[in-house]
């Protein structure tokens, strides 16, 4: 089974449970140590997860032709407008083989207006963050370190979700 195909079919299997029903991130027992494969964001800079150090990042690896990763975006684009600043920031990183147009376009179509876009090649995305299957979101604290991870889609902006980053954010304050 090619690559494309297995994540399409484990993007369709995901849309068996509903956005709604999609648990709170869990947590892991200790922070994680992170690779960083190279990104780039929607003016083409090129960046590592090293450049959002010092703040919570929730690192959303998704695609355009993945029917949960677009259905959540709409969570997500909400959770950036609350909680996006200096101390917390969504990063949707997408994996889209066709550049940065088909993210735009997509952006545009359903009224993205909080998230940036940020675009990295699939492969080493994949391999640097264990991802297997769309979409996957890693909580990362300000030292970029894994702290949660979830497969599949979620309601990002739960009241439960949004109480957990408040406590991520509020306990990483003030420290190196």
């Amino acid at each position: 089974m090619k690559r494309r195909d297995f994540l399409v079919a484990t993007a369709a299997a995901a849309l068996a449970t509903p956005v709604a029903a999609r648990p709170v991130m869990p947590l892991r027992g200790s922070p994680r140590d992170m690779l960083s494969p190279p990104f780039v964001d929607g003016d083409g800079r090129d960046l590592t997860l090293a450049d959002f150090r010092g703040r919570v990042v929730l690192l959303n690896i998704w695609a355009t032709w993945c029917p949960p990763c677009r259905d959540e975006m709409p969570t997500l684009d909400r959770l950036q407008a609350r909680l996006g600043g200096a101390d917390f920031h969504v990063l949707p990183l997408s994996i889209d083989r066709a550049g940065l147009g088909p993210v735009r376009r997509f952006y545009d179509e359903i009224g993205i207006a909080h998230l940036g876009m940020y675009l990295a090649e699939d492969i080493r995305v994949m391999a640097a963050f264990a991802v297997a299957g769309l979409p996957t979101t890693i909580l990362i604290d300000r030292q970029g370190r894994e702290l949660g991870r979830l497969s599949g889609p979620a309601e990002w902006d739960s009241p439960e979700n949004i109480a957990l980053f408040e406590t991520t954010i509020a306990k990483g304050k003030g420290k190196p």
